[in-house]
Parts: structure tokens; C-alpha cells; sequence
């Protein structure tokens, strides 16, 4: 016996765990939303290239478009032109559109049209970069002036982000006569960039330039350039003015490297504006969304992978356990009397076609009269086969006529009546029969009383659309329930209805 207990402790455990960690997975590494009212961002981001076409020349014009293959996912990506080949190709990492035209004359307008949302799945790639690079040869007063801003910068830092970022504090010093050589009176942030990079490497630190987009609805911007570092385990973050470190979560990586955004032939004075929209979608439609146009299958795998018809039926279905959990307890814990544990579960599934009050008045009525009709036949010293068929014969017709009436009196709610299990109304017909000549009149209403507000509280229960979207969001919480049940199972004590039961002998 004791092993048999210590057996159920660990089969319940386990079941628990088991339930625990799979939701937790899904909710705080995939990211699964907990709620169904849960949005996320959607971003519409334009870019408008305008240039003019050299006359009787061919055009040709190349613009970096977002790589994609960072913490963001496209779900829709247009390029739009008139007369325009386009072909997209990937270079060092980026990735380039090329927009070609034999003739072209006058102001061109060309559009890039991108969606996207947050990815969903933080599977990450293993970061990987260079960790040395060549030093830029200088010479003269230049070298001299490097030197300078060097020796402290050493003295300073103690690993490569505290170099970079002491780098990026020196340059950005204005009453520095060295940093002022370098720059040459450019204080724009390309050539801060390019001193920064010239000191860098002469520590042999590598340095790359990206160029990001913010993510904050406005009209018009321009790209933001950043500098990062790879430090042998991960990629650095830095502002080359202010030397904020880190990149803000709101930012694009548009392109990296020191080329222009555009590369126009065949024309001139080629100029590029964005302009981003933000708006809102439910965030699992826009988790199904990511797992369309990407290759993550993190909801592949659910029950969201089902065809729509099947997933409505395992809507119902996946809440069956809620109301088992539900009589479980009213029977275990409250002693409440009712037609065994899955007849109240049945005839809460069906008040979710005729609803509830709707629902309780048909059970009641159907209930009541084929009682009466079972009494009569009884009288006839019928077989118990016969007597059940000519039970579910009479509960058919009721029925019916209930739905025909209802129509004639215009309560469309009526109509849902047909749907109402005839089966389970025919069998709680039969046990109520038997309980009333075995137990009495009294006992009976009381189980039928009992069996309709069990089935009443279960259906309030498994009709709580954020409890339904949990579960079937999160179907390892089952496991959870079950571990529950399997408790129960152990329960010896009093039952609440037995406390008032047993009260006289409290008094003694």
C-alpha cells in the first residue's frame, strides 16, 4: 500500500511538472499571448525614391532594403514601379533591390513597401563577427594626433566595450585640438564615424556602421547611423554622438557598411523618404501570420495546426474537462447528489445551443412530462428496451412540436431545441424513473435538482471565452487537471453536505 502511495505521489508530480513547463515554454519562450484580446504591433513601413532619368540612357538604381533576419519578420513585401524590371539579390549580409529601365524620361517615382511585426519565436542564430581587423595606415600630423587620443583611451578602458565607448567620448570632445585635426571640421556623424573606425583600428578592434530606421509613427525620417562591434561572444551597440550603448528596441537595421542607401545610373538627384504607420492585430492571427512567412512552426504544432472546422469542434471538446473538474468537486468535496459525473457535463454542452434559461426551462418541462410518461408505461409492464424507445419516440415529438410552436409564435430561440441531445434527455428520463422507485419521489427531485445546477455551474464555467482560448491555446494544462483528479482520487474525508449531516453529534 505504501509503495502504491508513494507511486501516486510521483505519477501526480510529474503530471503537474509536466503541465507546468510546457505551458511556461510557450508562454514566456515562444511567446504565446495569454489572453485572445492580446494585440501586437503592426508596422507599414513606404520608401519613396525619386530621382530624375537622363534622357536616352538606360536606368538603372539600387536601394539596401531590410535584411530580415534579425527580431523581425515581413509579412508582406512590394516593390512598386512603372515599366520597371525588379530583381532582389543578398550581398555581404544585406540585401539590394535593383530597379531597371531601357528608357526612361523625366521625374521617376518609385515605391518599397514593407509589413512587419515582432517575430514571435526567439530561436536566435549564434552570433558571429570579426574579432580583428588591419591597421589604417596615417602618416604625418594625422598619426601623430591618433597617438594622442589613444594613449588615454588605453588607460581608460579595461575591455573592448569600455575602449569603444571611451573611443566615442574622445571624438565627440570638441575642445580637443587632436579630434579636431582628425575631423578636419566635419562634425557630421559619417565622418565622427569614420575617426572613430580610424582609431579603432589602429587597436585592431573591428567596427561596422549600420544604418537603422526608427519604428515610431511619422511622416518623414531619415536613416540613423550606429556603429557595433563584435566582442567574440556578441554583437556591441553604439550611438557614434551621444554613445548610448545598446540598440533601442524600436530600431530597424536597414542596411550595414559604408555605402550609400542608393546607387543610382542613367539619372541624378536621387532622393529617398519613409514614412511608417503603426497599427494593431490580434497577436495570436499575427503569431499564425509569422508562421506563414517564416519557417517557424512553433504553433504548427498546436492545435491552431488543425483545419478551422476541426478546431471549432476541439474548441467544444477541450473544455469537457473543466466540467468534469467542476462535478468532481460539487461531488467529492460538496457531497452533492447527481446522475453520475458525465450526465450533468452532457447537458451543459447542450445549453450551449439552446442557452441557459432557455435550456433549464426545456429540461425541466421535457424532463417532467416524460417522467409522466415513463409512470404510465410502467403501468403497462413493459420490457425496459420497448419502454426506453417509445421514451425517446415521445421526447422526438415534444420536441418537435416545442420547435413548431416556437416558430409560430416568433421565439426563434426555440428553433435550437432541435439540437438538444435527445439521447442524454431520454436516458436522465429513465435513471430519475429508477431512483424515484427505488429511493422515492423526494430523493429523486433531489438528484434532478442536483444533476441541473451541477450542469448549470459547469456550463457558466466552460462558456468563459478566456478560459476556452486558454485551455486551447495551452492544452498541457489538461495535465495539470489530471493531476488534480488523480488527488481526488486519494479523498477520504467528510463531504461539505455531511457537516450539516452530522451536526447532531457535534452537540453531544
Amino acid at each position: 500500500m505504501r509503495s502504491l502511495n508513494l507511486h501516486l505521489k510521483i505519477l501526480i508530480v510529474l503530471l503537474v511538472s509536466l503541465g507546468v513547463l510546457i505551458t511556461g515554454y510557450q508562454i514566456f519562450i515562444l511567446g504565446i499571448p495569454v489572453t485572445e484580446d492580446e494585440t501586437d504591433d503592426l508596422w507599414n513601413i513606404d520608401a519613396k525614391v525619386e530621382f530624375l532619368a537622363t534622357p536616352r540612357e538606360p536606368v538603372k538604381l539600387q536601394m539596401f532594403v531590410p535584411p530580415l533576419n534579425q527580431d523581425y519578420v515581413s509579412l508582406n513585401e512590394s516593390f512598386i514601379s512603372n515599366n520597371y524590371g525588379v530583381s532582389v539579390n543578398r550581398t555581404d549580409g544585406n540585401r539590394k533591390v535593383t530597379w531597371s529601365s531601357r528608357r526612361a524620361n523625366g521625374k521617376q517615382t518609385l515605391y518599397y513597401r514593407l509589413v512587419l511585426t515582432k517575430r514571435y519565436s526567439d530561436e536566435q542564430t549564434k552570433a558571429r563577427g570579426p574579432i580583428f581587423r588591419e591597421r589604417i595606415p596615417l602618416e604625418g600630423p594625422e598619426k601623430i594626433a591618433a597617438d594622442a587620443l589613444l594613449a588615454p583611451i588605453r588607460q581608460h578602458s579595461a575591455d573592448v566595450e569600455t575602449f569603444i565607448s571611451e573611443t566615442i567620448k574622445r571624438v565627440n570632445n570638441r575642445n580637443d585640438d587632436n579630434v579636431k585635426l582628425l575631423l578636419g571640421g566635419d562634425n557630421s556623424p559619417v565622418n565622427k564615424a569614420r575617426v572613430i573606425e580610424l582609431l579603432l583600428s589602429i587597436a585592431h578592434v573591428p567596427m561596422e556602421r549600420l544604418h537603422t530606421i526608427r519604428l515610431i509613427a511619422e511622416t518623414q525620417q531619415s536613416p540613423e547611423l550606429w556603429l557595433r562591434s563584435f566582442n567574440g561572444e556578441q554583437w556591441l551597440y553604439f550611438h557614434p554622438e551621444s554613445g548610448q550603448q545598446g540598440l533601442p528596441a524600436d530600431r530597424l537595421v536597414w542596411w550595414t557598411g559604408d555605402e550609400p542607401l542608393v546607387n543610382l545610373e542613367g539619372g541624378r538627384q536621387a532622393q529617398v523618404s519613409f514614412s511608417l504607420n503603426n497599427s494593431e492585430m490580434n497577436a495570436i492571427r499575427l503569431a499564425k501570420l509569422t508562421d506563414e512567412n517564416t519557417d517557424a512552426d512553433f504553433l504548427e504544432y498546436s492545435l491552431y495546426g488543425l483545419p478551422l472546422s476541426t478546431q471549432q469542434t476541439f474548441q467544444v471538446m477541450i473544455v469537457i474537462p473543466i466540467g468534469v473538474l467542476v462535478i468532481l468537486i460539487l461531488r467529492n468535496l460538496g457531497g452533492l447528489q447527481t446522475l453520475g459525473t458525465f450526465t450533468p457535463v452532457l447537458i451543459a454542452l447542450a445549453f450551449r445551443e439552446t442557452q441557459l434559461g432557455f435550456g433549464i426551462f426545456l429540461f425541466t418541462v421535457i424532463t417532467a412530462l416524460g417522467l409522466s410518461l415513463r409512470s404510465y408505461l410502467e403501468h403497462l409492464k413493459l420490457q425496459m428496451l420497448p419502454r426506453l424507445s417509445v421514451v425517446l419516440t415521445f421526447v422526438v415529438v415534444l420536441i418537435a412540436a416545442i420547435s413548431l410552436f416556437s416558430h409560430k409564435l416568433g421565439l426563434e430561440r426555440g428553433l435550437s431545441v432541435a439540437l438538444f441531445p435527445m439521447v442524454i434527455l431520454t436516458m436522465t428520463i429513465e435513471r430519475l424513473s429508477i431512483t424515484w422507485e427505488e429511493r422515492g419521489g423526494t430523493h429523486a427531485f433531489k438528484v434532478a435538482l442536483g444533476t441541473l445546477f451541477a450542469a448549470t455551474l459547469a456550463h457558466l464555467l466552460m462558456s468563459v471565452p478566456e478560459l476556452v482560448y486558454f485551455i486551447f491555446t495551452f492544452p498541457a494544462v489538461l495535465m495539470i487537471l489530471v493531476g488534480f483528479m488523480l488527488a481526488m482520487g486519494r479523498y477520504r474525508g467528510y463531504r461539505l453536505t455531511e457537516l450539516f449531516r452530522f451536526k447532531a453529534f457535534l452537540k453531544d
